[in-house]
């Protein structure tokens, strides 16, 4: 039997490479979108070390819809990163559809709509996890969408807003009857926040409920190739999507790729190629974003790029006050000196 979403996405002029992902016997593995983190430079990092699909980081409807220049540079990407998808958030059906359009301008591969953000500044517009308290004005603008465009329309969500209100498994329904291409569910309530622990349970619930045919991507509580195994095991999603697991650690697709097919963990990366990556991310943010902005955002990354290094410490600071691109390469060239007695030396996973 023909994949549904294959058929789905048939009707909604789907690419291959959107429509080639959930094959038999594959979990395809998502870079999830992060603000200031998910940029260009850092997903093409990801596709490269084997991410399946990335997404831009999430873009205000509003922002896109009045052309405000840094909305509109979110949607860039290159061809590279495909499957790319585009990411868009906000509470107003006219300009959620128009953003759409404007999005589907840019030729990404879908359109995902950001049901789950927790962050205050969002929600307190009414945006991401906000629609949760009104899912009435979520499938509105869920089924406008995908009546606007031609390309698939994801949706990325939580189980709910709290503890007393998790309707994620009869949402799911929802969503696909208002024309969803693929869900992704967070296993947390807004309430929540990226606290506490994830859980899987309402995930597998959504997911194998009798009549649900598009596929579910799982998120939350994913950090290394056990946890992806784990995840696969209890909920049978079609597809894993990693968040902040990614930070500084870009790798982990590939180690949760070799978990999958061979049941053993790869060792972390050595200093050597830990250096070159976080170099090339560097300069490739620099060239993206300035110098100013790539210093700030990359600090969010040391720390990661560089764990369980010893004696680690000093380095890091310098890093986090430096505010000049010449001065972090120096000192990049300081951790690969101090460290050269063993080139080779494999950072500890802790």
């Amino acid at each position: 039997m023909e994949n549904p979403l294959i058929q789905h996405n048939n009707q909604k002029n789907a690419g291959p490479a959107w429509s080639g992902l959930f094959k038999p016997g594959q979990c395809p593995l998502f870079l999830a979108p992060m603000e200031d983190i998910t940029d260009p430079p850092f997903r093409r990092i990801c596709r490269k070390l084997g991410a399946d699909v990335v997404v831009t980081e999430f873009i205000s409807s509003e922002g896109l819809i009045r052309d405000i220049s840094g909305s509109l540079k979110k949607m860039e990407f290159a061809e590279e990163e495909r499957p790319a998808g585009i990411q868009i958030f906000g509470n107003n059906v006219n300009s959620m559809v128009e953003a759409a359009k404007v999005a589907e301008q840019a030729a990404p591969d879908f359109i995902d709509l950001n049901f789950g953000c927790p962050v205050k500044k969002i929600v307190s517009k009414g945006g991401g996890a906000a629609l949760l308290q009104d899912l009435p004005l979520m499938l509105r603008i869920t089924e406008s969408v995908v009546k606007a465009v031609k390309l698939p329309v994801t949706v990325k969500t939580r189980l709910g807003w709290d503890e007393s209100s998790k309707p994620i498994v009869s949402l799911a329904m929802q969503l696909q009857d208002a024309g969803i291409a693929a869900l992704t569910i967070h296993g947390r309530t807004r309430s929540q926040m990226y606290s506490g622990k994830a859980d899987w349970t309402l995930i597998a619930e959504a997911k194998n409920q009798p009549g649900l045919v598009i596929p579910v991507i799982g998120n939350g509580d994913v950090i290394d190739g056990p946890s992806a195994m784990a995840m696969l095991r209890e909920t049978s999603v079609d597809g894993i999507m990693i968040g902040r697991a990614t930070v500084g650690n870009p790798w982990i697709f590939s180690q949760v790729k070799h978990f999958m097919q061979h049941g053993a963990e790869l060792p972390a990366p050595a200093l050597a190629e830990r250096l070159s990556v976080c170099r090339t991310h560097l300069h490739e943010s620099v060239l993206w974003k300035g110098e100013r902005t790539a210093l700030l955002e990359m600090r969010k990354h040391y720390s990661h790029y560089f764990k369980g290094l010893p004696d680690f410490k000093p380095f890091k600071m310098k890093l986090m006050l430096c505010a000049e691109y010449t001065g972090v390469k120096e000192i990049f060239d300081e951790i690969e000196t101090f460290y050269l007695q063993d080139a080779q030396i494999t950072p500890k996973n802790n």
